[in-house]
């Protein structure tokens, strides 16, 4: 596991079953997941620990990320399965801004997650 942005968060876990692009596939506006190849289209990943094994970056995502964070609609903390520099933009552009953005970490073993309530600190996962 490493950490990509570090904070401390809490959510439920909303574990992602298709790659997702943040641009095209989240809406800034409302947190719901909008990509309607999406398995999970719809889902609102606003508050919550978002888990994407496998990011689909656009530089573009950076930007719908930063508005999700700007529109208090951020996920709580992202866990990726491989490291995305893009998102990890949006969460240094917002630190500028002195908006509050989520903890990105990497952590490569996504099946020991499972659904429920997590807290991210410190590089780590940990059910609540």
């Amino acid at each position: 596991m490493s950490v990509m942005y570090p904070g401390t968060a809490e959510g439920e876990l909303l574990l992602l079953a298709a790659p997702l692009s943040f641009w095209g596939g989240v809406s800034w506006e409302t947190g719901a997941i909008t990509n309607v190849r999406h398995p999970q289209l719809g889902q609102i990943v606003s508050g919550r620990v978002l888990v994407v094994p496998e990011p689909v970056g656009s530089s573009s995502s950076a930007a719908v990320l930063l508005e999700l964070i700007r529109a208090g609609k951020a996920p709580a903390a992202i866990i990726l399965g491989r490291p995305d520099a893009i998102l990890v933009v949006a969460c240094l552009v917002a630190r500028e801004m002195g908006w509050e953005a989520p903890p990105v970490i990497v952590q490569p073993d996504l099946p020991a997650l499972s659904e429920g309530r997590v807290m991210v600190a410190n590089g780590a996962v940990i059910p609540v």
